[in-house]
């Protein structure tokens, strides 16, 4: 792994829309460990204003091949529309420069395994831009389940709703699922084997608003997860179900983040017939653990440049990028298959690709349909 040994990292940020003005405050609060960010690059003039008015300090430019090009920049974060995630990590791979790239990775799977492969090849850190992984409530959570603190996860159920922002060129399980598949993924410590979705469509009908996939992993555990752009009221919550305990995450929550409830439901050890059988409750206390007080992207800012140091393999690595984008394409082709149950070893989802680009005929709507 090639290794950044110098004092000094510069980085380049290439999209200023919605996540590029936070990795710009981000990356420029950690000036104290080396690290700085030499320019900024958008082809939008109304965005290039906004960044020139927001950080003076930075250079701010048109074209990301500026700064992929150039030797000065010794990594590149990718904050631009999904559709260009592919050709802009690429070019700056080839240039030999490491790489954080916004979720998804790609809206293609096997052009986010052409990523994993290339980064290996050059040496580099790749990274991907699942920021909620470095999350205290959901680290929190991690090391609560490998403890064992609430028994076997049986299910999780998350939900991720709002009115709007609508896109354009994705729907919106490619467009918020990314955040849920690696949460859930990352709590498990392991991938889902089946995917089935069903979706909507209400604003545009060449585009999903409304979805809700459900992910099957081994041992019996199942998450759902509950997508839309048209909910009056926004919400980011998350509920595992254990054998011994339960567990409420609203990540919009000021206090109180995480809940647990000692509760649950079993059947009686022994029984003579169905007759006897009866479902027993436990109802005990509430409690909610104090949290770390950090932000998951400054987390997240710190661990890409740590990984640059030291050849580290990043936590959201680019290998959990690709099985997310495998589940994502796996969730597409059920949409398209009515909500059919779709293995993640199905070689169908090779070929699919979340932009919007032509309907089931070929008439303006996602990418390959097999």
């Amino acid at each position: 792994m090639h290794r950044i040994e110098s004092d000094e990292i510069t980085i380049g940020i290439v999209g200023f829309g919605y996540w590029g003005p936070n990795h710009v405050r981000n990356f420029g609060t950690l000036g104290s460990s080396g690290v700085v960010v030499g320019a900024v690059a958008d082809r939008d003039p109304e965005r290039r204003l906004k960044a020139r008015e927001s950080f003076p300090d930075v250079a701010v430019v048109e074209e990301a091949e500026s700064l992929i090009q150039d030797p000065a920049f010794d990594a590149i974060v990718i904050a631009a529309p999904p559709q260009a995630h592919y050709e802009l990590t690429s070019r700056a791979l080839e240039n030999g420069k490491h790489v954080l790239v916004e979720k998804p990775m790609t809206t293609n799977l096997l052009e986010a395994q052409a990523l994993a492969d290339l980064a290996k090849e050059q040496e580099v850190t790749l990274m991907v831009g699942h920021t909620y992984e470095y999350a205290p409530a959901i680290d929190h959570m991690r090391r609560l389940i490998e403890n064992g603190g609430i028994g076997k996860p049986l299910h999780i159920r998350s939900e991720r709703v709002n009115l709007g922002i609508h896109q354009t060129n994705i729907n919106v399980v490619w467009d918020l699922a990314p955040h849920d598949i690696s949460i859930i993924s990352y709590l498990l410590g392991k991938q889902p084997t089946h995917v089935r979705a069903i979706g909507t469509s209400h604003v545009n009908p060449q585009i999903e608003d409304i979805a809700v996939l459900i992910l099957e992993f081994e041992d019996n555990v199942m998450a759902s997860i509950m997508l839309s752009w048209m909910d009056p009221r926004k919400s980011r919550e998350m509920t595992i179900i254990g054998s011994q305990k339960m567990l409420v995450f609203d990540d919009l929550a000021a206090t109180e983040k995480i809940k647990i409830y000692d509760k649950g439901a079993y059947g009686p050890d022994e029984y003579r017939s169905f007759g006897e059988f009866q479902v027993l409750y436990r109802h005990g206390d509430m409690v909610s653990p104090k949290l770390d007080n950090y932000e998951p992207l400054r987390q997240q800012s710190e661990h890409f440049i740590e990984c640059i140091r030291t050849g580290k393999k990043p936590r959201s690595s680019a290998e959990s990028g690709v099985s997310v984008v495998r589940t994502l394409a796996a969730a597409q082709l059920s949409l398209w298959d009515g909500g059919s149950q779709i293995s993640l070893s199905d070689q169908r989802i090779d070929h699919i690709d979340g932009t919007i680009s032509h309907d089931r005929n070929g008439n303006g709507r996602n990418g390959d349909h097999v």
